[in-house]
């Protein structure tokens, strides 16, 4: 079997990552460790695969954020744009250099990945998104390279340096919000399942419903991997029930918009027919009419929590994994309203 850099690692007793920046030469392992690390490679026969490269400064470090796999619809996802402008924000005030990495799917990504590991200069990555079985996470942490992720870590948890939300305590005040309206027929329509934002945020609305002894109707819980504004079947379907919801909780503005849309389609009238409370604070919450009540998770501060923790690390690599929880607030708009019955 061939030798890791984890195997390198175990041997010197230091972090993978630091076995990486070694390989690297980076200027923030002092001598000691280098030597050590030098040592157990020679020890085991370790043979970096590092390619040096003039593409950035030699002061300056690399710093790759990765998007989610997506052909187009990630790129009009506000909450990305907020997060990369918090992350672009850190990373300057502090002399390190940001790129973004995109692709179709996962093969493209990991290659862009791949490239851009072999870059003498590369420090980190910061991926935008968690979610179940992330081939893109297994290399990176199979390859001892440095990440930070934004979202619940699922594989190597412990490892893992992570900043997010309590989406499950902010999926459950949603649905509060809208039982303290009256509401007790309240749907979710959430993105795909793999995501783990949104199966969290899910989770939170089925505590919430648990806590009043509300039914979990199946067929009030929605979730899509892609939106289409020319075709919502799943949203007309659940508007054309005879026991319709009056209510819905969605992950994410868009999907709310979507699900406005579908309401003019069927002579529906937010928030007369049906109150709608959804996530991110986006453009897209401010220029619907009506504006949408919204959680904002205040992606702004996620990016510079993640551009922060990683340049940290970065810079001390023995450091233990962080676990950071940037704190959510409901912004009341015209959305959502009390609930009487007929």
């Amino acid at each position: 079997m061939a030798v890791t850099i984890r195997d390198v690692a175990a041997l010197a007793g230091v972090s993978p990552s630091t076995v990486s920046r070694t390989c690297k030469n980076h200027p923030s392992i002092s001598r000691e460790t280098k030597e050590k690390v030098r040592r157990a490679m020679a020890q085991l026969g370790y043979e970096p695969n590092i390619l040096p490269s003039a593409s950035v400064p030699q002061s300056s470090q690399l710093i790759g954020i990765i998007l989610p796999p997506s052909s187009r619809n990630v790129y009009e996802n506000a909450f990305y744009l907020e997060t990369i402008r918090g992350i672009s924000q850190f990373c300057n005030g502090r002399e390190y250099v940001s790129t973004i990495v995109t692709g179709q799917d996962d093969d493209e990504i990991l290659h862009a990945v791949r490239t851009l590991a072999k870059d003498d200069h590369a420090g980190g990555f910061i991926l935008l998104y968690s979610r179940e079985d992330d081939p893109v996470i297994d290399y990176l942490y199979s390859e001892g390279l440095l990440y930070v992720l934004i979202g619940k870590a699922k594989q190597y948890a412990n490892q893992t340096i992570y900043i997010d939300n309590d989406n499950l305590l902010a999926g459950q005040e949603a649905t509060e919000y809208l039982h303290g309206l009256g509401h007790r027929r309240i749907a979710y329509v959430g993105s795909e399942y793999t995501m783990l934002f949104s199966a969290e945020r899910r989770s939170g609305y089925q505590a919430a419903l648990a806590a009043h002894a509300l039914p979990l109707i199946p067929e009030y819980c929605i979730e899509v991997d892609q939106v289409s504004l020319d075709s919502n079947e799943p949203f007309q379907a659940l508007l054309k029930r005879p026991d319709r919801p009056t209510a819905v909780v969605a992950s994410d503005d868009i999907l709310a918009v979507a699900l406005e849309r579908v309401c003019v389609q069927q002579g529906l009238t937010v928030p007369e027919d049906l109150s709608i409370i959804s996530f991110n604070n986006s453009l897209f919450a401010r220029i619907t009419s009506p504006q949408l009540t919204s959680i904002d998770i205040n992606s702004f501060q996620l990016g510079i929590e993640a551009a922060s923790q990683l340049i940290n690390h970065i810079e001390n690599p023995n450091l233990m994994a962080t676990k950071i929880i940037v704190p959510h607030s409901i912004i009341v708009r015209g959305s959502c309203q009390q609930y009487l019955p007929e």
